[in-house]
């Protein structure tokens, strides 16, 4: 399996979940998630290049597309992506449930529920 195979099926899960926060629930700040996707992707770029360069990780050139920034194979900043669109597309799901939840369970005290 190559990389770029290996990447298609996690991100496409990943933009599953990413879907299903914007429908379900509301689409996370999105320009907050731009602005760490700069900063993030500037990291990953400069130490995916040091780790790379200085032989701490390799990749097979059979498995990977040959794009690379630098010498860092554009396959491996796809986990960046992924945690920029999944986390706060979990966290928003995470949010809005436990929200919903408290709100249930506040009218229910205030009724003489069981606390």
């Amino acid at each position: 399996m190559t990389y770029t195979l290996l990447n298609i099926v996690f991100l496409g899960l990943v933009a599953l979940v990413a879907v299903v926060a914007v429908v379900v629930r509301r689409a996370p700040h999105w320009r907050a998630v731009g602005l760490a996707a700069i900063l993030l992707l500037i990291l990953t770029a400069v130490f995916d290049n040091v780790i790379i360069g200085t032989g701490l990780v390799a990749y097979d050139d059979a498995l990977i597309s040959g794009v690379c920034i630098g010498v860092a194979p554009i396959e491996d900043f796809a986990y960046t992506v992924a945690a920029l669109v999944l986390l706060p597309a979990v966290w928003e799901l995470l949010l809005r449930r436990g929200s919903a939840t408290r709100t249930a369970d506040s009218g229910t005290q205030e009724r003489g529920g069981r606390s």
